[in-house]
Protein backbone atom coordinates (compact mmCIF):
# COMPACT_ATOMS: atom_id res chain seq x y z
CA UNK A 1 0.00 0.00 0.00
CA UNK A 2 1.07 3.58 -0.65
CA UNK A 3 0.88 6.12 2.14
CA UNK A 4 -2.54 7.36 1.02
CA UNK A 5 -3.85 3.83 0.49
CA UNK A 6 -2.82 2.86 4.02
CA UNK A 7 -4.35 6.04 5.44
CA UNK A 8 -7.63 5.46 3.59
CA UNK A 9 -7.78 1.81 4.65
CA UNK A 10 -7.21 2.86 8.26
CA UNK A 11 -9.92 5.52 7.97
CA UNK A 12 -12.38 2.95 6.61
CA UNK A 13 -11.64 0.59 9.51
CA UNK A 14 -12.31 3.45 11.92
CA UNK A 15 -15.69 4.02 10.27
CA UNK A 16 -16.48 0.32 10.59
CA UNK A 17 -15.92 0.57 14.33
CA UNK A 18 -18.63 3.25 14.57
CA UNK A 19 -21.42 1.13 13.10
CA UNK A 20 -20.34 -1.84 15.23
CA UNK A 21 -20.60 0.26 18.39
CA UNK A 22 -23.83 2.09 17.65
CA UNK A 23 -26.22 0.00 15.59
CA UNK A 24 -27.22 -3.60 16.05
CA UNK A 25 -29.86 -3.47 13.29
CA UNK A 26 -27.87 -1.75 10.54
CA UNK A 27 -24.64 -3.40 11.61
CA UNK A 28 -26.21 -6.84 11.36
CA UNK A 29 -27.91 -6.17 8.02
CA UNK A 30 -24.76 -4.63 6.55
CA UNK A 31 -22.91 -7.91 7.04
CA UNK A 32 -24.89 -9.27 4.10
CA UNK A 33 -23.25 -6.76 1.75
CA UNK A 34 -20.20 -7.55 -0.36
CA UNK A 35 -17.02 -6.16 1.29
CA UNK A 36 -16.67 -3.03 -0.88
CA UNK A 37 -20.32 -2.05 -0.50
CA UNK A 38 -20.22 -2.78 3.21
CA UNK A 39 -17.17 -0.60 3.69
CA UNK A 40 -18.74 2.24 1.71
CA UNK A 41 -21.96 2.08 3.74
CA UNK A 42 -19.93 2.11 6.94
CA UNK A 43 -18.28 5.38 5.92
CA UNK A 44 -21.68 7.00 5.35
CA UNK A 45 -23.07 5.67 8.63
CA UNK A 46 -20.04 6.88 10.57
CA UNK A 47 -20.29 10.46 9.32
CA UNK A 48 -24.04 10.58 9.93
CA UNK A 49 -23.60 9.16 13.43
CA UNK A 50 -20.85 11.62 14.39
CA UNK A 51 -23.03 14.55 13.29
CA UNK A 52 -25.99 13.10 15.17
CA UNK A 53 -23.94 12.74 18.34
CA UNK A 54 -22.94 16.41 18.21
CA UNK A 55 -26.59 17.43 18.52
CA UNK A 56 -28.03 14.51 20.49
CA UNK A 57 -26.21 14.56 23.80
CA UNK A 58 -22.46 13.91 23.87
CA UNK A 59 -21.73 17.47 22.78
CA UNK A 60 -23.77 18.88 25.66
CA UNK A 61 -22.43 16.27 28.07
CA UNK A 62 -18.91 17.45 27.29
CA UNK A 63 -19.85 20.95 28.43
CA UNK A 64 -20.74 22.60 25.12
CA UNK A 65 -23.76 24.87 25.08
CA UNK A 66 -26.03 24.89 21.98
CA UNK A 67 -23.93 27.62 20.36
CA UNK A 68 -20.81 25.54 20.93
CA UNK A 69 -22.46 22.45 19.43
CA UNK A 70 -23.48 24.55 16.43
CA UNK A 71 -19.89 25.68 15.91
CA UNK A 72 -18.64 22.09 16.04
CA UNK A 73 -21.34 20.95 13.60
CA UNK A 74 -20.60 23.84 11.24
CA UNK A 75 -16.91 23.02 11.28
CA UNK A 76 -17.66 19.36 10.57
CA UNK A 77 -19.71 20.37 7.53
CA UNK A 78 -16.94 22.68 6.31
CA UNK A 79 -14.41 19.87 6.75
CA UNK A 80 -16.64 17.52 4.73
CA UNK A 81 -16.90 20.11 1.96
CA UNK A 82 -13.13 20.59 1.91
CA UNK A 83 -12.55 16.85 1.80
CA UNK A 84 -15.07 16.36 -1.01
CA UNK A 85 -13.07 18.93 -2.96
CA UNK A 86 -9.55 17.78 -2.08
CA UNK A 87 -9.94 14.07 -1.36
CA UNK A 88 -8.21 14.28 2.02
CA UNK A 89 -9.01 15.07 5.64
CA UNK A 90 -7.08 14.79 8.89
CA UNK A 91 -10.36 13.55 10.42
CA UNK A 92 -10.48 9.80 9.76
CA UNK A 93 -14.29 9.60 9.57
CA UNK A 94 -14.49 12.57 7.19
CA UNK A 95 -11.62 11.22 5.06
CA UNK A 96 -13.27 7.81 4.69
CA UNK A 97 -16.61 9.39 3.80
CA UNK A 98 -15.04 11.75 1.25
CA UNK A 99 -13.13 8.94 -0.45
CA UNK A 100 -16.37 6.99 -0.83
CA UNK A 101 -18.39 10.03 -1.86
CA UNK A 102 -15.98 11.11 -4.59
CA UNK A 103 -15.94 7.60 -6.02
CA UNK A 104 -19.70 6.89 -5.99
CA UNK A 105 -21.13 10.35 -6.69
CA UNK A 106 -22.29 11.67 -3.31
CA UNK A 107 -22.15 15.48 -3.34
CA UNK A 108 -23.10 18.50 -1.29
CA UNK A 109 -26.53 18.04 -2.86
CA UNK A 110 -26.96 15.33 -0.22
CA UNK A 111 -24.68 16.54 2.58
CA UNK A 112 -26.03 20.11 2.75
CA UNK A 113 -29.66 19.08 3.48
CA UNK A 114 -28.40 16.55 6.00
CA UNK A 115 -26.39 19.11 7.95
CA UNK A 116 -29.30 21.56 7.76
CA UNK A 117 -31.53 18.97 9.46
CA UNK A 118 -28.92 18.30 12.13
CA UNK A 119 -28.64 22.05 12.73
CA UNK A 120 -32.42 22.19 13.20
CA UNK A 121 -32.07 19.86 16.21
CA UNK A 122 -30.02 22.46 18.04
CA UNK A 123 -33.18 24.56 18.53
CA UNK A 124 -36.39 23.43 20.25
CA UNK A 125 -38.39 21.18 17.94
CA UNK A 126 -42.19 21.19 17.92
CA UNK A 127 -43.30 20.58 14.36
CA UNK A 128 -46.77 21.98 13.85
CA UNK A 129 -47.52 20.65 10.40
CA UNK A 130 -46.58 17.97 7.90
CA UNK A 131 -44.50 20.37 5.81
CA UNK A 132 -42.06 21.00 8.66
CA UNK A 133 -41.81 17.29 9.36
CA UNK A 134 -41.22 16.33 5.73
CA UNK A 135 -38.53 19.00 5.27
CA UNK A 136 -36.71 17.69 8.32
CA UNK A 137 -37.06 14.02 7.36
CA UNK A 138 -35.80 14.72 3.85
CA UNK A 139 -32.55 16.11 5.24
CA UNK A 140 -32.12 13.78 8.19
CA UNK A 141 -33.02 10.50 6.52
CA UNK A 142 -34.11 10.55 2.88
CA UNK A 143 -30.84 11.95 1.56
CA UNK A 144 -29.02 9.29 3.59
CA UNK A 145 -31.04 6.69 1.68
CA UNK A 146 -29.89 8.30 -1.56
CA UNK A 147 -26.27 8.20 -0.35
CA UNK A 148 -26.66 4.48 0.38
CA UNK A 149 -28.04 3.80 -3.10
CA UNK A 150 -25.05 5.55 -4.63
CA UNK A 151 -22.80 3.30 -2.57
CA UNK A 152 -24.69 0.26 -3.86
CA UNK A 153 -24.36 1.42 -7.46
CA UNK A 154 -20.68 2.26 -7.05
CA UNK A 155 -20.83 5.14 -9.50
CA UNK A 156 -22.92 3.28 -12.11
CA UNK A 157 -25.64 5.39 -13.74
CA UNK A 158 -29.12 3.94 -14.18
CA UNK A 159 -31.57 4.90 -16.95
CA UNK A 160 -33.52 7.97 -15.88
CA UNK A 161 -36.85 6.26 -15.22
CA UNK A 162 -35.20 3.48 -13.25
CA UNK A 163 -33.06 5.96 -11.32
CA UNK A 164 -36.18 7.89 -10.28
CA UNK A 165 -37.85 4.73 -9.00
CA UNK A 166 -34.76 3.68 -7.07
CA UNK A 167 -34.43 7.16 -5.56
CA UNK A 168 -38.09 7.12 -4.55
CA UNK A 169 -37.62 3.75 -2.84
CA UNK A 170 -34.46 4.94 -1.07
CA UNK A 171 -36.18 8.07 0.19
CA UNK A 172 -39.22 6.11 1.33
CA UNK A 173 -37.08 3.63 3.26
CA UNK A 174 -35.04 6.38 4.90
CA UNK A 175 -38.21 8.18 5.89
CA UNK A 176 -39.78 5.02 7.30
CA UNK A 177 -36.69 4.31 9.40
CA UNK A 178 -36.75 7.84 10.78
CA UNK A 179 -40.46 7.84 11.62
CA UNK A 180 -40.14 4.47 13.37
CA UNK A 181 -37.43 5.94 15.54
CA UNK A 182 -39.56 8.99 16.30
CA UNK A 183 -42.30 6.68 17.58
CA UNK A 184 -40.04 4.46 19.65
CA UNK A 185 -38.19 7.48 21.12
CA UNK A 186 -41.25 9.61 21.98
CA UNK A 187 -40.39 9.85 25.64
CA UNK A 188 -36.63 10.33 25.31
CA UNK A 189 -36.96 12.92 22.54
CA UNK A 190 -39.53 14.92 24.49
CA UNK A 191 -38.31 14.69 28.08
CA UNK A 192 -34.60 14.45 27.38
CA UNK A 193 -34.15 16.66 24.31
CA UNK A 194 -37.24 18.87 24.21
CA UNK A 195 -38.35 17.63 20.79
CA UNK A 196 -41.79 16.82 19.41
CA UNK A 197 -41.32 15.70 15.83
CA UNK A 198 -44.72 14.25 14.96
CA UNK A 199 -47.56 16.76 14.35
CA UNK A 200 -50.75 15.59 16.00
CA UNK A 201 -48.96 13.20 18.37
CA UNK A 202 -48.62 14.45 21.93
CA UNK A 203 -45.34 12.85 23.08
CA UNK A 204 -46.51 12.88 26.70
CA UNK A 205 -49.96 11.40 26.01
CA UNK A 206 -50.18 9.89 22.51
CA UNK A 207 -53.48 8.38 21.39
CA UNK A 208 -53.95 5.13 19.52
CA UNK A 209 -55.66 7.03 16.71
CA UNK A 210 -52.81 9.51 16.24
CA UNK A 211 -50.12 6.83 16.36
CA UNK A 212 -52.13 4.63 14.02
CA UNK A 213 -52.29 7.44 11.47
CA UNK A 214 -48.49 7.79 11.56
CA UNK A 215 -48.06 4.03 11.21
CA UNK A 216 -50.40 3.90 8.21
CA UNK A 217 -48.18 6.30 6.29
CA UNK A 218 -45.00 4.65 7.52
CA UNK A 219 -46.15 1.22 6.36
CA UNK A 220 -47.02 2.70 2.97
CA UNK A 221 -43.45 3.96 2.67
CA UNK A 222 -42.12 0.52 3.58
CA UNK A 223 -44.21 -0.99 0.77
CA UNK A 224 -42.85 1.56 -1.73
CA UNK A 225 -39.30 0.79 -0.64
CA UNK A 226 -39.82 -2.98 -0.83
CA UNK A 227 -41.20 -2.71 -4.35
CA UNK A 228 -37.97 -1.16 -5.64
CA UNK A 229 -35.44 -3.58 -4.09
CA UNK A 230 -35.30 -5.66 -7.28
CA UNK A 231 -33.88 -2.64 -9.12
CA UNK A 232 -30.81 -2.56 -6.87
CA UNK A 233 -27.60 -4.44 -7.66
CA UNK A 234 -27.95 -8.07 -6.62
CA UNK A 235 -25.29 -7.78 -3.94
CA UNK A 236 -27.20 -5.02 -2.15
CA UNK A 237 -30.60 -6.69 -2.04
CA UNK A 238 -30.25 -9.06 0.96
CA UNK A 239 -29.02 -6.31 3.28
CA UNK A 240 -31.73 -3.87 2.19
CA UNK A 241 -34.42 -6.53 2.60
CA UNK A 242 -33.05 -7.40 6.04
CA UNK A 243 -33.03 -3.77 7.19
CA UNK A 244 -36.51 -3.23 5.73
CA UNK A 245 -37.92 -6.32 7.43
CA UNK A 246 -36.38 -5.48 10.81
CA UNK A 247 -38.04 -2.07 10.77
CA UNK A 248 -41.31 -3.53 9.46
CA UNK A 249 -41.27 -5.90 12.45
CA UNK A 250 -40.57 -2.95 14.72
CA UNK A 251 -43.53 -1.06 13.23
CA UNK A 252 -45.79 -4.04 13.89
CA UNK A 253 -44.63 -4.18 17.51
CA UNK A 254 -45.34 -0.48 17.93
CA UNK A 255 -48.83 -0.94 16.45
CA UNK A 256 -49.50 -3.77 18.89
CA UNK A 257 -48.43 -1.61 21.84
CA UNK A 258 -50.99 0.74 23.46
CA UNK A 259 -50.02 4.27 22.49
CA UNK A 260 -50.04 5.41 26.11
CA UNK A 261 -47.14 3.04 26.81
CA UNK A 262 -44.84 4.42 24.11
CA UNK A 263 -43.46 7.39 26.09
CA UNK A 264 -42.26 5.06 28.84
CA UNK A 265 -41.05 2.00 26.92
CA UNK A 266 -38.65 1.89 23.97
CA UNK A 267 -39.95 -0.84 21.69
CA UNK A 268 -37.38 -3.14 20.10
CA UNK A 269 -37.16 -6.34 18.08
CA UNK A 270 -35.63 -9.20 20.11
CA UNK A 271 -32.13 -10.20 18.97
CA UNK A 272 -33.22 -13.72 18.03
CA UNK A 273 -35.97 -12.36 15.78
CA UNK A 274 -33.51 -9.94 14.16
CA UNK A 275 -31.17 -12.83 13.45
CA UNK A 276 -33.99 -14.86 11.91
CA UNK A 277 -34.96 -11.91 9.69
CA UNK A 278 -31.38 -11.49 8.49
CA UNK A 279 -31.03 -15.22 7.83
CA UNK A 280 -34.26 -15.23 5.81
CA UNK A 281 -33.07 -12.26 3.77
CA UNK A 282 -29.83 -14.05 2.98
CA UNK A 283 -31.66 -17.26 2.07
CA UNK A 284 -34.09 -15.40 -0.14
CA UNK A 285 -31.23 -14.03 -2.18
CA UNK A 286 -29.64 -17.46 -2.54
CA UNK A 287 -26.67 -16.49 -0.37
CA UNK A 288 -27.08 -18.84 2.56
CA UNK A 289 -28.76 -21.92 1.11
CA UNK A 290 -25.78 -24.15 1.83
CA UNK A 291 -24.19 -22.09 4.58
CA UNK A 292 -25.77 -23.02 7.94
CA UNK A 293 -22.63 -21.89 9.77
CA UNK A 294 -23.21 -18.39 8.39
CA UNK A 295 -26.76 -18.38 9.72
CA UNK A 296 -25.59 -19.50 13.18
CA UNK A 297 -22.94 -16.77 13.14
CA UNK A 298 -25.56 -14.12 12.34
CA UNK A 299 -27.77 -15.35 15.17
CA UNK A 300 -24.92 -15.19 17.65
CA UNK A 301 -24.02 -11.65 16.58
CA UNK A 302 -27.62 -10.51 17.00
CA UNK A 303 -27.94 -12.14 20.39
CA UNK A 304 -24.83 -10.32 21.57
CA UNK A 305 -25.92 -6.93 20.25
CA UNK A 306 -27.74 -4.32 22.30
CA UNK A 307 -30.62 -2.48 20.58
CA UNK A 308 -29.39 0.87 19.28
CA UNK A 309 -31.06 3.82 17.63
Amino acid sequence: MTGLELYTATARRASGAVISAYSSSFGLASRLLPPQMRGDIETVYALVRVADEIVDGPGAESGLDPAGCRRVLDELEREVERALESGFSADLVVHAFAETARRVGITTGQTAPFFAAMRRDLDPVAFADERELRTYVYGSAEVVGIMCVRCFLGGERLPDAEARRVARGARALGSAFQIVNFLRDLGADSAGLGRAYLPGVDPAAPTDEAVGHVLDRLEGELRIARSTVALLPRGARPAVIAAHDIFAALARRIRATPAAVLPTRRISVPPAQKAAIVARAALGAGLSRTRPDRQRSLRHRAADAEPAR
